[in-house]
Formats: C-alpha cells, structure tokens, sequence
C-alpha cells in the first residue's frame, strides 16, 4: 500500500492506487521533460488506472508524448492523459460564470473525463444577466454533481448552489479587475456562501474540483456494493447522492 519507486529527483508513490482507486497524478510545471516521462512511464509499469499530466503546455506535451507512447493531449485544459478510464453513470455538469473562465472549466471537464466520469458543460451563464442560469437549471439538476467556475464576485456558485439539490463544487477563478484580487475575492465569496454545503476548491483549480467528484463518486458507488460486491443495505440515490 505505501510502496514507493525512487527515481532519483522523484518519489513515484505507487501505493496510492490502492489507497485511493486512483495514480498519482503528475504537476507538469516546474520538471523537465525526462522528469515528466520517467515519472509517467513508472506509473504506467506499476499502476493499472489513468496517467495524468495536468499544466502541460504544448510543447512540453509533445516531447513527453514523443518519449511515451500511447497518450494524449488536451490543449484547452492543458492535459495529457494514458490509459483513461472507462465512464460511469456519473454526470457532471461544468459551468462557467463567462467565457473567460474557460480554461478552467476545460481542465475540469478533461480530467473528469479522464477519470471516467460523464461531462456536460454549461457555458457563459453568470448572475449579471440572471435568466441564461435560470433558463439551464433543469440540466443542472439532472447531473449528480455541479462544478461551478466563477470569477469577479463569485455569485453563480450560491445562485447553483441554491437551485439543485446535488453536490456542488466551486472554483473561483482569478478573472476580474482589481479588487477582484486575482480570485481572492471570488474565494472569500463562495467560502462564505449562504447557500449550505458547497465545497470550494482553490483558486483556478479545475482539476482540485474534478477530483472532488471523483470522491463523491466513488463514495456513492461503494455505498451501493459490500465490501464483497454484494448489494449493500444502504443503497445511494445516484441522482442527488443521498442515502435510502
């Protein structure tokens, strides 16, 4: 469970699949290319899920692809990716306050994919014109979790957060002129949200959020099999993730 390979510049935690359900997944900035394709090819050998890159810029992405067949990369969320996962009767609906905070959604909505989790993205819909969330609040809350992205004030995540019942998952974003404080302002917001429950994630963190209902998702599927694969006696509703 906490075996490790030691690479030399890196320790590749290799137990973490069995911890987890999941491999370490990979911070592409600040390592070199040979860094990036050791780390990845001894999770690839070692480990039998998905290999994720995350902040990999183009260039970057095609040298480590070039050392390590069989991946692929997302220029929007800056993603490489081995092996993905198979999908799951799990949505997620990604949306966005404006078009501006799309590189964030993009890194939500390919590393959710990614880990096998059905995607559906809601673009452009923040509170200064409230009707265009309103008018998408029926695909809201048929996912089974909402990621909110969201910079300036932070409002959309309270407003979703007050339409569905699912679990909701905020990022803020560091879009917006000065006061906005690089998404400081966005974070204090939703941190403070008067609508209950919400998780929020670091600022620009799509992935942070993406990961997030991965969890959920993997808590509700455990709920709804023993520890044996037989059918549990708490069984979860898949669409609001409560327990019956």
């Amino acid at each position: 469970m906490n075996e490790a390979v030691d690479l030399g510049y890196a320790r590749v935690d290799l137990g973490r699949e069995t911890r987890q359900g999941l491999p370490e997944i990979v911070y592409g900035p600040g390592k070199r290319v040979s860094e990036i394709a050791g780390i990845v090819t001894a999770l690839l050998g070692r480990n039998t899920g998905p290999v994720l890159v995350t902040r990999v810029e183009p260039g970057t992405a095609a040298e480590v692809g070039a050392l390590v067949s069989g991946g692929a990369y997302d220029p929007d969320a800056r993603l490489l990716v081995w092996r993905p996962a198979q999908p799951v009767e799990h949505t997620v609906a990604v949306v966005t306050a404006g078009t501006a905070d799309g590189p964030v959604a993009a890194e939500a909505a390919a590393v959710a994919s990614a880990l096998g989790l059905r995607t559906v993205m809601v673009r452009d819909v923040g509170v200064a014109g409230l009707h265009r969330v309103l008018a998408a609040a029926d695909d809201l809350r048929a996912a089974d979790s909402v990621i909110v992205i969201a910079g300036m004030e932070g409002a959309l995540a309270s407003v979703v957060g007050g339409l569905v019942e699912t679990p909701v998952i905020a990022v803020p974003t560091s879009t917006g002129y000065g006061a906005a404080l690089e998404g400081v302002t966005a974070l204090l917001a939703m941190l403070t949200s008067c609508a209950a429950g919400l998780t929020v994630v670091n600022i620009d963190s799509g992935f942070g959020a993406a990961l997030a209902a991965y969890r959920l998702t993997r808590r509700a599927s455990r709920a709804q099999t023993g520890p044996a694969g037989e059918e549990s006696p708490r069984t979860a509703d898949t669409t609001t993730g409560a327990y019956r």
